[in-house]
């Protein structure tokens, strides 16, 4: 049981009876409601049909609302995801609804968005991945009222399209981009735009619109330094052909059609891969064997067994005595696997007869005569020895390294 004590001071409440001792306790269960105020009783809920109009909820018709002008920020955000990130002005404000005065105050010091080039934005706060590079190029070279990423009016070439596909030594910028001519276009901070009359055919690689790899490659030969080391060119050609591109007479028409077979360093790359070289190893090699009075050999043939079984592919082989020269880099054996794979490639070759020498590209260059004097010990060996091996070269055929010359 709870006592209730009142307060001398404050008035009484008005009582439901006119007459009636003032009530002092109240039960533990609940107050007694003959007793309890009216003032204190809670007041009943009213029925929501039966509530007056005023103390509902004030909508107003839809063909009444207030016209609110759509952020932009999903649409903006559709077109990002589909661009690495990346939209153009126009993009944002003719597709996305984005006000110029937002894109504005998003892309002030830090803000949501930043500015990467003239009138391409990266909807990010963090630095811009190296890969967004080329696309981010692409997109400021592009025709404003077209697709951006279409092809149709700009694509990545040079090395920054051979760097998408993974050629190791081409570098990724500055990032050179075609366009129509006669269209032409102020260069902006690490790209070069360069108006063309001959369209390339095209690839998509990683969502960007690139050249084939063999205009890419003579665009890359036609944007590089003269005074660039020789074998700069020598390696990304080579990576080129040997990642199966391109074929090496197709890359020699398209340097000739560019008009840059008339540079030693383009000139002599190209007259190697004719002739079989495929690395800048194997130029070197060829550099090395060149000076000597060795026989000449054969460049990256692919042996076959009697039965037409496939061997392997060594550097050099000498089909009269049987012997191959592998020059094996450090940086394709880092794994455990690739280096087995060597070994059961040498194997193979011994195993059918063939004499093998091994050098490193850094042996070729700091000691050549210690592999020279391993190649003359194994060419007399194979010349003396009463029964060829059966091994057969297939797929090649040797060629004069400058046949204009004789």
């Amino acid at each position: 049981m709870i006592t209730v004590r009142r307060n001398p001071a404050t008035p009484k409440p008005v009582s439901g009876k006119a007459h009636g001792p003032e009530p002092t306790v109240a039960r533990a269960d609940g107050p007694n409601p003959a007793t309890v105020d009216e003032t204190t009783r809670p007041a009943a809920r009213t029925p929501a049909s039966t509530r007056p109009a005023a103390t509902r909820p004030a909508t107003c018709p839809a063909s009444t609302r207030p016209a609110t002008r759509p952020s932009g920020r999903p649409a903006a955000s559709r077109l990002a995801r589909r661009q690495h990130g990346l939209v153009t002005r126009r993009q944002l404000t003719a597709e996305a609804g984005v006000p110029g005065g937002t894109i504005a105050s998003r892309v002030r010091p830090g803000g949501p968005w930043q500015r990467l080039l003239p009138r391409v934005y990266l909807l990010q706060t963090g630095p811009p991945d190296p890969r967004q590079r080329a696309p981010a190029a692409v997109l400021y070279a592009a025709e404003p009222t077209a697709d951006p990423l279409s092809g149709d009016t700009a694509v990545l070439t040079g090395g920054a399209a051979l760097a998408l596909l993974g050629i190791r030594e081409a570098p990724a910028g500055p990032v050179d981009v075609l366009i129509r001519a006669p269209r032409r276009l102020a260069p902006a901070p690490g790209v070069r735009p360069r108006a063309t009359s001959r369209w390339p055919r095209t690839m998509t690689v990683s969502g960007v619109p690139t050249a084939r790899p063999v205009r890419a490659a003579a665009d890359f030969a036609a944007r590089t330094d003269p005074g660039a080391p020789p074998d700069r060119i020598r390696s990304v050609l080579a990576q080129v052909v040997q990642a199966g591109w391109c074929h090496p007479h197709d890359l020699h028409a398209e340097l000739r059609t560019s008009r840059l077979l008339a540079r030693p360093a383009v000139r002599a790359a190209a007259a190697e891969l004719l002739a079989g070289v495929r690395s800048v190893a194997e130029a070197r090699a060829r550099d090395t064997l060149g000076a000597t009075d060795l026989p000449t050999p054969l460049w990256t043939a692919r042996l076959h067994t009697a039965d037409g079984v496939f061997l392997a592919s060594p550097d050099a082989y000498w089909p009269d005595e049987g012997a191959a020269l592998e020059v094996d880099s450090a940086e394709y054996h880092y794994t455990r696997d690739a280096w087995q794979a060597t070994l059961r490639r040498r194997l193979r070759l011994e195993s059918h007869g063939v004499l093998v020498v091994s050098a490193t590209p850094s042996m070729l260059r700091d000691s050549p005569t210690e592999v020279l004097a391993a190649l003359r010990a194994v060419l007399a060996l194979g010349a003396s020895r009463p029964t060829p091996p059966t091994v057969l070269a297939r797929g090649h055929q040797q060629l004069a390294l400058f046949p204009d010359k004789g």
